[in-house]
């Protein structure tokens, strides 16, 4: 059975649901700015920027201690293109950055997810990434 039509059929179903753009982030090293008080990573690297489909992986939120603090994590599930490759040919890793630059729900604009792990298949329909929401 040739799978390659009905994968290409697939593919280009589910990029049509990609209505958000997103950029895919390695994040730097901070460096600190004594005039302005802020912290920069002026070596971080895009890795991608384009569309993608975003939407919540779970309807549950957990809630984590981190440090004195109460941290909600929520989780998504972060859809590009089968056929989009990370610029440099990076493999994309836990601790990479998905910044949310546009989307048709207010809610998920300006969102900035953490990626925990990246899920790749041949026969896949897109490149899935799983990613929480650390606020």
């Amino acid at each position: 059975m040739n799978l390659a039509p009905l994968l290409a059929a697939g593919r280009a179903a589910h990029e049509q649901l990609m209505v958000d753009t997103v950029r895919l982030v390695r994040p730097g090293t901070d460096v600190y700015n004594p005039t302005t008080g802020s912290t920069t990573q002026p070596d971080a690297r895009t890795l991608y920027s384009g569309p993608a489909r975003v939407r919540p992986f779970r309807a549950e939120e957990i809630e984590e201690q981190a440090g004195q603090r109460q941290v909600v994590l929520r989780r998504y599930e972060v859809a590009l293109p089968w056929s989009s490759m990370p610029l440099g040919g990076d493999r994309v890793v836990p601790g990479d950055r998905v910044e949310v630059t546009a989307s048709l729900d207010p809610r998920l604009a300006s969102l900035a997810l953490w990626v925990t792990s990246v899920g790749e298949s041949a026969t896949a329909t897109a490149w899935r990434i799983a990613a929480e929401d650390r606020s």
